[in-house]
């Protein structure tokens, strides 16, 4: 075992159990290039989009994005963003997500309901929620289904991910090398260097939209310029996935701070925090931002970044 070898490939060694909804099955005209062309273009293997309104990258980074494998931080993940210049977006990463036990986590269930059973404890049952009611879109085939989790295996955690890469190597191969039948205890201290589940916690909007969610911090309107560069244009930006357009200007910034205050559905606090539903003829919709995805003071740094680039 090196670095650059699959945490999938170690645990497997190591004698854990093979996840049947992660392992690749044989699929004719199944290929990497196809998951690629899925993911990172929305493309399916007839060349259809697979959404008319979303691809996975919409909401997903494919990239690391916390700098802290086992914090859901989006303080620090924000950092990390502008450090790595990515979008700051509703959904977890797919980086990794091979490596991850359970999703559609926490609260989800609320908004997906029975749904999300068929989805919870299996990576095959998720892809196919997002592609169906996330993207608003086709389901997919069975090859396109194993092309997605091909690339997606090419996107796992590597031990070069691990902290102190260098250690986690040693000590996987020593671990490998001792008479032990059972390398369950080494297997679960591995599973705590990185979160085999991404937690989700939805939260309201502040009771007094005119004063805000009450902080102990200042907001920032540096921060909330970050905020508004990557997630808000990322969608909004000439109306790339969304028809609602946003720009970098003083029109734009007035409107948005004029109506963050009200409880309408204008309100950026009640997209943030409720997103948007899908209508007839108007199916592209807005995600909303969980807790962990977005803190009750990003919400405010933008409200005090757009409250000054209006003012100007």
């Amino acid at each position: 075992m090196d670095q650059q070898t699959p945490v999938v490939e170690v645990l497997r060694a190591l004698g854990a159990p093979e996840r049947a909804d992660t392992r690749v099955r044989p699929e004719e005209g199944g290929s990497l290039a196809l998951g690629e062309d899925i993911v990172l273009r929305g493309m399916l293997s007839n060349g259809n989009d697979q959404s008319a309104h979303f691809k996975c990258t919409s909401c997903h980074n494919v990239v690391r994005e916390d700098p802290v494998l086992t914090s859901m931080d989006p303080e620090a993940r924000l950092v990390y963003a502008e450090e790595n210049d990515l979008p700051f977006l509703p959904g977890t990463t797919l980086w990794g997500a091979v490596n991850r036990e359970t999703y559609y986590n926490g609260d989800y269930e609320k908004k997906y309901g029975d749904l999300v059973k068929y989805a919870r404890n299996d990576l095959r049952g998720a892809i196919q929620l997002c592609a169906t009611e996330c993207a608003q879109g086709k389901p997919l085939t069975g090859r396109e289904m194993e092309s997605v989790l091909t690339y997606l295996h090419t996107i796992g955690l590597k031990l070069s991910d691990l902290p102190e890469p260098e250690m986690a190597v040693k000590r996987v191969n020593d671990e490998l090398l001792t008479k032990s039948m059972d390398h369950s205890p080494f297997i679960a201290s591995l599973k705590k260097s990185y979160a085999t589940a991404s937690p989700a916690t939805f939260v309201l909007p502040p009771e007094n939209r005119k004063t805000g969610y009450p902080l102990t911090d200042t907001p920032d309107p540096a921060r909330g310029e970050a905020i508004y560069d990557r997630s808000c244009m990322h969608c909004h930006g000439e109306q790339r996935y969304s028809f609602f357009l946003m720009r970098d200007n003083e029109e734009h910034y007035r409107y948005l701070s004029r109506h963050f205050p009200k409880y309408t559905r204008y309100s950026t606090y009640q997209t943030v925090r409720y997103g948007t539903s899908p209508i007839p003829g108007k199916r592209a919709y807005m995600p909303h931002y969980t807790q962990e995805r977005m803190s009750d003071l990003q919400v405010e740094d933008l409200r005090a970044f757009l409250a000054r680039g209006s003012s100007k």
